[in-house]
């Protein structure tokens, strides 16, 4: 089983930290481009606009930023014409004390631009982090199903992180590329009209030629990518099968695969490698050329007295700063592209309805339930036209045991489902103490719902953590004494820091038994209503098995529980037995009275006594 889904309650219990998965899980196609890029943007704004006085200081230092990063070239030219002209070293000091101070204070304008966007843009995306999360947390079961587990994952990690790399670099990359290349093109044709026809001719060619390089480069290296993944992948796998490979003498195969792999990753890396090595001397020999033309154009210029020698140094340095921000644009969009993606796929996650979002506003809090439950008439499908449950009814009196026998896939975890409401009843209904379970407040039906599975699951934490989760505001007695009642409290006082000994991820650290007792423990201490044990005892040694019996037949006094297990033996004391095959009920009854039918129940009962025998 996996982990819960819903942990809409503002207590803890011991369903949150499981969830019932019997669906198909159904991965959905992930689209690589913004499908409404308009909408998406408006909710991403929605977050953004809260920090308004922070924007308007990103904008000002990015103005600020490019402003002065544009007058430099311009105090540059008037200092070499100062040089040439005046041979005056004072004024050629001030010229060049002033050209510090502009770089200094264009330093810390784009620090204070850095700075401040990356706040704003990480408190964005934690603040959609943490809705998503919740949301998460409050999405129905069937939406959960409907989904990969790994989509869900990426959803929460990649794609917030192509929202944050958008927002940490491509705003305000974009800002400033928008204002360089306005800003460039002001201060090139203020100071000439001819070297501005020069420039914005020769630029562009030089960059459509250098695009059509790096555009081939990338082919090359994402071929070098698939081969060297083709390798990993071969060695990952041959590593792992290692002793397969031994056994059947394929030593020899396998190695000719690789050699061949590796041969064809080596021509590619050479190809890659080899071109990637000349782009640089290209960018260069291409920059060189355009930077000739313009000192060859400027040459002219200033031979015939229309600019100063000044004004072509001025241009060589807006030349090379033009065609970064025309560049940058062109890579930016991709990015956006990807991030609105990205968002767009947050957002689906947020825009589906929540669990709480069909109650009713008439629902019932209930108190302490007694614990009559009935199934009447309850028919149930995942998927249009292919029911899982058909018709079931049953009964069950206050402190009863119910055992749930039948084959995987008999609709036994269905039925459980549907009683805690992780999916409502298609046809039919189903009755807690005479109410309809529709009409109860889904967070307060579960804290009256206890529950124990077959996959232990347990979080990072301590012992004591781990079995307080049942119940937030029990003291350290209590939870003691919901292990000793688990038979759990000997194992753990063997261990090193006994209660307060830390669990890794998922409990790895602790046996598969010793997991089950501990949230029998978790499930003692939230003292429910009503007990759900599905295969709670399956997996475990036959002395842990008779131990965990022994504290659930105390827990189960005086309460209603229901049993799902494949161990007949473990069911022998139940007060009703249903035996379900094809999502029917097909037998009821005591183990005696099933026995002596000799019937679906008697055929399982013999094959599992033929097994251990």
């Amino acid at each position: 089983m996996a982990e819960a889904r819903n942990v809409n309650s503002l207590q803890p219990n011991p369903f949150q930290m499981v969830g019932l998965q019997p669906g198909p899980m159904r991965g959905p196609v992930v689209k690589a481009r913004a499908k409404d890029g308009r909408t998406t943007i408006v909710r991403l704004w929605a977050y953004l606009r809260q920090r308004r006085a922070h924007l308007w200081l990103v904008v000002v230092s990015t103005a600020v930023a490019t402003f002065l990063t544009l007058y430099v070239p311009y105090l540059l030219g008037r200092t070499v014409d100062t040089a040439i002209a005046f041979r005056n070293p004072q004024q050629l000091t001030a010229m060049c004390l002033l050209l510090m101070a502009v770089y200094l204070i264009s330093v810390a304008a784009t620090f204070v631009q850095q700075y401040v966007a990356v706040s704003v843009s990480q408190q964005t995306v934690k603040e959609m982090r943490r809705d998503l999360f919740a949301k998460l947390l409050r999405l129905p079961l069937s939406v959960i199903d409907q989904r990969s587990h790994g989509d869900l994952m990426s959803r929460v990690t990649n794609d917030i992180a192509n929202v944050s790399n958008t927002l940490n670099q491509t705003v305000t990359q974009f800002l400033a590329s928008i204002m360089s290349l306005a800003g460039c093109l002001a201060m090139m044709i203020w100071q000439s009209l001819w070297m501005t026809l020069v420039t914005i001719t020769v630029i562009p060619v030089t960059a459509f030629i250098a695009q059509r390089v790096a555009k081939f480069t990338r082919r090359c290296f994402a071929e070098q990518q698939r081969e060297l993944g083709q390798v990993n992948g071969f060695v990952a796998e041959m590593v792992s099968g290692e002793k397969i490979v031994q056994l059947f003498h394929q030593e020899q195969r396998v190695t000719e695969q690789f050699r061949e792999r590796n041969d064809r990753l080596r021509r590619v890396c050479v190809r890659a490698q080899s071109i990637s090595g000349s782009m640089g001397p290209v960018m260069n020999m291409m920059r060189n050329l355009s930077f000739a033309v313009i000192a060859f154009a400027g040459g002219v210029f200033a031979y015939h007295h229309v600019i100063t020698v000044g004004v072509i140094v001025s241009f060589l340095n807006y030349a090379s700063q033009f065609s970064q921000p025309v560049n940058q644009l062109a890579n930016q969009y991709n990015l956006v592209q990807a991030a609105i993606a990205g968002a767009e796929r947050v957002f689906e996650i947020m825009d589906q309805p929540s669990e709480s979002d069909g109650q009713e506003h008439d629902t019932i809090v209930p108190g302490h339930l007694r614990g009559e439950v009935v199934f009447d008439h309850v028919s149930f499908s995942y998927e249009p036209d292919c029911l899982v449950l058909k018709d079931v009814s049953l009964h069950a009196k206050p402190g009863e045991t119910i055992a749930l026998v039948g084959p995987t896939g008999a609709g036994k975890t269905t039925m459980v489902s549907l009683l805690t409401r992780f999916y409502d009843a298609d046809q039919g209904a189903i009755y807690i103490d005479g109410i309809d379970i529709r009409r109860f407040d889904k967070e307060a039906l579960r804290r009256q719902l206890g529950i124990v599975l077959q996959e232990a699951y347990l979080f990072s934490g301590t012992i004591r953590e781990n079995i307080r989760f049942g119940r937030l505001d029990a003291t350290d007695e209590e939870v003691e004494a919901a292990a000793r009642l688990a038979n759990a409290d000997h194992f753990i006082r063997r261990l090193p820091d006994g209660y307060d000994t830390y669990i890794r991820p998922e409990g790895t650290n602790l046996s598969h038994g010793q997991r089950q007792l501990v949230t029998i423990a978790r499930a003692i201490l939230a003292n429910p209503s009503i007990l759900i044990l599905d295969e709670a005892t399956s997996s475990v040694d036959t002395r842990t098995e008779l131990q965990i019996q022994e504290a659930l037949w105390r827990l189960m006094r005086g309460r209603t529980s229901f049993v799902i297990a494949h161990r007949l033996g473990t069911i022998r004391r139940a007060h009703q037995i249903l035996v379900i095959d094809g999502g029917r009920v097909v037998e009821r009854g005591t183990h005696e009275a099933l026995l002596a039918q000799q019937g679906v129940y008697y055929r399982l009962y013999q094959a599992q006594w033929a097994r251990f025998a």
